[in-house]
């Protein structure tokens, strides 16, 4: 498939997952109380991909793009195994699994203490190509302390899946290849912002804001109390 035509089908399904989650309520806004990520950022915005869960249609059509973006990427015959991480990251493991026809798996934020392979639920075999799937990310790090678990169980791991990325914090592509993962996203804050603009969601103001946030995340999350691009993120 051409570039030019994967490019045209990824920006498609980005705006249509975009709309899906505004029409869903996952995405908030709180300029004057900003949400603080797990990873430690300041934003005025913030996305509850959980919301998916509850809308059937809603989630179906995420998953149908999910996978379409999945198979244009990496391709069906290239994976072996779907895995979830902990906790979000597991149903949306679960139905591109199911989509795909493929087992699937999911791994912990660490070891549960006892038993076999107490870290990873699931028949992870030595070389299996493995998919990480979780909901988000903003800088990547929860994504390579996974890949590390996976890998050292025997996993062949090049690639982890999220419904969205924030696509605004510095480093986090770079942090992700240099632990030799690839990032596919099905939609990013770019899109959010074109259709909130499109269709007129919140008001005029607060999309000056998010596009402040969007333009410089360091200086809006260190002016409003946040970690910085110098005091670095610990988890996503």
């Amino acid at each position: 498939m051409a570039s030019d035509m994967i490019s045209s089908l990824d920006k498609e399904a980005a705006l249509t997952a975009a709309r899906i989650l505004l029409e869903i309520k996952a995405v908030n806004f709180r300029a004057s109380e900003p949400y603080t990520l797990t990873s430690g950022w300041k934003s005025p915005v913030y996305i509850d991909c959980r919301k998916i869960i509850f809308y059937p249609r809603a989630r179906a059509e995420l998953m149908k793009l999910a996978v379409e973006k999945i198979c244009r990427h990496i391709g069906y015959e290239s994976l072996d195994l779907i895995v979830g991480g902990e906790t979000a990251g597991i149903p949306f493991a679960a139905w591109i699994a199911d989509y795909l026809n493929l087992p699937m798996a999911y791994v912990r934020k660490k070891p549960k203490g006892f038993g076999r392979n107490a870290q990873i639920e699931g028949d992870l075999k030595e070389n299996m190509k493995t998919l990480l799937v979780e909901d988000l990310t903003t800088d990547g790090a929860s994504k390579i302390h996974f890949a590390n678990a996976l890998r050292k169980a025997g996993a062949e791991l090049a690639h982890t899946f999220v419904i969205f990325y924030y696509g605004v914090f510095p480093g986090a592509l770079e942090t992700l290849k240099d632990a030799g993962l690839n990032l596919i996203s099905l939609t990013t804050w770019h899109e959010i912002l074109e259709i909130c603009k499109q269709d007129s969601y919140f008001s005029e103001e607060d999309r000056n804001e998010v596009q402040k946030f969007l333009d410089n995340p360091c200086e809006w999350s260190e002016k409003h109390g946040g970690i910085t691009k110098s005091s670095g993120p610990t988890v996503s």
